[in-house]
């Protein structure tokens, strides 16, 4: 009898401890920008000025990390309307057809760099999708805020070819060269949220 109530006891609790904490991306306080060399001479700078996302994990390596992020194409912004225009054409991202950008991860693996982690999971830009690895760094340790939310924050960086995602327009330059580069560095800065536990229904 003893035993069984004690495995009863423990039946029950697996539940309890093997639910992942869940977090939402804080849209006010992340960031999704990225670089591209201009001309052979400068890198130019662009942001997005919408994102959102969310992940979960419950073990403390973060192995078993769940992350989806949303950028919304159409709020690119690079200082310059002229080529923003041209950004959100069909030359590029085409934000009438395509007004997204979305990444789902895949899996964790580890990295040869303390505090970093490798995350790959699927891209999908301009209705192309391929599997990207982002190297992070974090996520950090949990801080609580004046407000009682508690936050955790990453930074995640990948090179990806423009080309692979259908984003070919280019020009020729007289020297030599071409107008855009092909390779593209893609940075996320995300400050993520924890969401309060489910009630249990009674």
């Amino acid at each position: 009898m003893i035993r069984t109530l004690a495995f009863a006891a423990a039946v029950l609790a697996v539940p309890a401890l093997g639910h992942a904490a869940q977090w939402e991306v804080d849209p006010s306080h992340s960031s999704a920008s990225f670089t591209v060399k201009h001309m052979m001479v400068s890198n130019v700078r662009g942001e997005f000025g919408k994102i959102k996302g969310s992940g979960s994990w419950e073990k403390p390596d973060f192995s078993d990390a769940k992350i989806e992020v949303v950028v919304d194409a159409t709020t690119i912004d690079t200082r310059d309307a002229k080529r923003d225009a041209h950004l959100k054409s069909p030359d590029f991202f085409d934000v009438a057809k395509f007004p997204a950008l979305t990444f789902k991860s895949k899996r964790v693996e580890k990295s040869k760099t303390a505090g970093h982690l490798n995350i790959v999971g699927d891209l999908t830009m301009h209705g192309i999708t391929k599997e990207v690895t982002f190297d992070v760094t974090g996520p950090s340790p949990e801080t609580k805020s004046p407000w009682g939310t508690t936050a955790v924050g990453a930074e995640a960086r990948a090179k990806i070819n423009r080309t692979d995602f259908g984003l070919k327009w280019n020009k020729a330059l007289e020297a030599g060269g071409v107008l855009v580069a092909d390779e593209v560095n893609i940075e996320i800065s995300l400050e993520l949220n924890k969401k309060p536990p489910l009630k249990a229904e009674k």
